[in-house]
């Protein structure tokens, strides 16, 4: 096999366990197991576990921010579209962590905490990237400071809320509160001239 198709077939092996059982339940032998590679061969390519997480959490929030700031278009009205925009970040921030991570591994690791936090910071980046670059988008300083400041208050009430909510219908009323009490000041904040 060629070096691209290797590291596709441990992406795909290592997606498809850490869906089924979680990232911390799932280990580099599984991996290589299911790719039906030596264990070995994936410390070629991936230096651990973690960056084979960490590569395939960003081929997937990259996919998804393109396509989140893509398709939703600002011609409607610049708050509206900063709410929906945020709304849908947020939530796939947290079906980043539910779907890949696993929210034993998170609130238990030690390393969990810097790693979210620096996946988290990146996911920041993108989307400030993809977000200047739309048509119609305000294109100073200030305003660019005042909307990663939105960006960055946002990911972190809903960390901190995923981080501490008990069940998904925790989370669901969390988001529901974010989303009514929350974010529409966040937002005003910051598109006021």
């Amino acid at each position: 096999m060629e070096a691209d198709k290797i590291k596709d077939s441990i992406k795909r092996a290592a997606q498809d366990l850490f869906r089924k059982f979680g990232y911390h339940k799932t280990s580099v032998n599984e991996i290589a197991k299911k790719a039906k590679i030596a264990k070995a061969t994936i410390y070629k390519y991936f230096d651990s576990k973690e960056a084979v997480l960490h590569i395939l959490l960003m081929d997937y929030i990259k996919a998804s921010v393109d396509d989140l700031v893509q398709s939703n278009t600002p011609d409607i009205d610049e708050e509206a579209y900063l709410n929906n925009l945020i709304m849908k970040t947020c939530r796939l921030s947290y079906t980043v962590c539910n779907e890949f991570i696993g929210w034993d591994f998170i609130r238990e690791s030690t390393n969990s905490q810097d790693f979210l936090k620096n996946l988290s910071n990146e996911l920041e980046e993108m989307l400030m990237a993809s977000f200047i670059q739309l048509p119609g988008i305000r294109k100073h300083e200030t305003y660019h400071q005042r909307l990663r400041f939105l960006i960055k208050c946002s990911k972190s009430i809903v960390f901190s809320f995923a981080f501490t909510s008990v069940s998904d219908s925790d989370v669901r009323k969390n988001f529901v509160s974010f989303q009514k009490e929350i974010l529409p000041y966040l937002v005003k904040a910051a598109i006021a001239v």
